[in-house]
């Protein structure tokens, strides 16, 4: 992907170094040991918050505790700091930017850009508190996208997932995320699954982590318009949504795959649905919510 030397955002929150803003009270911390009783659900679930990269536990749960500690930063990229994945990052959320701007303000509408936070360790949002272990997630409550970027390591190194555009995808998968929320997607979501059994409420978080990756897709799509992607760059996005799959986590964790329990989609939805969002450019293609996924 060609990003140096290009527009920075300076929708970042650099809480690297402050201590996460982990307080007493208010919070929970997401169950992510084995052993000791726990139940191989719950070893899966957390694998797939770890490396799913998907929406926060605690906001599908509704528990919207605690009050991050902001630091917004001013001016381009992310101050005081040199290193070229953080600037990386921020060159990618502006591409979103530019994106969800210009298509929100052909619609009528003006984007309301979201933050990023960037974190090390632990971090407390209007969602929670959260661990390096969450993995990347979206906090609808604050408009905020949390990462580590240590996660970016995990997925090179550990998911066989490597290149700057699998990074790219993490991010713009993210914002498609933060799409949802202000379309009004997951409030409508996370007021349903209230009165839906596990099973069910399971089945639709697959179809909202679908539609993220469709929406990935659209960004890469647009990035693409503008010259901005090289050779093999779509190819990265697609490995890492093959890596990162359901049924591809479950079988590397354990051996075998339990349906019942996904809730980000198999390898192949992901691709099929980032795929879909790339090729067409289209919002109304993907409206997993309703399609015949």
């Amino acid at each position: 992907m060609q990003w140096r030397g290009r527009r920075q955002s300076s929708n970042i929150e650099d809480r690297r170094g402050s201590g996460g803003g982990m307080r007493g009270g208010g919070g929970m911390r997401l169950p992510i040991r084995a052993g000791g009783g726990g139940s191989i659900l719950i070893i899966i679930v957390a694998l797939v918050l770890w490396i799913g990269f998907g929406i926060n536990p605690m906001t599908l749960l509704g528990m919207d505790s605690g009050t991050g500690t902001q630091t917004t930063q001013s001016g381009p990229g992310v101050a005081g700091t040199s290193d070229s994945t953080d600037d990386f990052v921020a060159t990618v959320l502006a591409d979103t930017e530019d994106v969800w701007g210009r298509r929100f303000q052909e619609a009528g509408e003006t984007y309301p850009a979201p933050t990023l936070v960037l974190f090390n360790g632990q971090v407390n949002s209007a969602c929670g508190n959260a661990g390096a272990s969450t993995g990347p997630f979206y906090c609808p409550s604050d408009q905020r996208l949390y990462i580590d970027l240590t996660f970016f390591d995990q997925l090179r190194n550990q998911l066989n997932a490597p290149g700057d555009f699998a990074q790219a995808y993490v991010v713009a998968h993210e914002v498609g995320h933060h799409i949802q929320n202000v379309t009004g997607v997951l409030p409508e979501f996370n007021q349903a699954r209230q009165s839906m059994s596990e099973a069910d409420a399971n089945a639709m978080s697959v179809r909202v982590e679908l539609q993220a990756d469709c929406y990935a897709g659209i960004w890469a799509h647009d990035t693409d318009q503008a010259g901005y992607i090289q050779d093999g760059d779509i190819d990265e996005a697609l490995n890492a949504a093959e890596q990162i799959g359901d049924d591809t986590l479950q079988k590397r964790s354990q051996g075998t795959v339990v349906p019942d329990s996904f809730t980000h989609g198999t390898s192949e939805q992901r691709q099929t649905w980032f795929r879909r969002g790339y090729e067409s450019g289209d919002m109304a293609s993907c409206d997993a919510i309703n399609a015949d996924i």
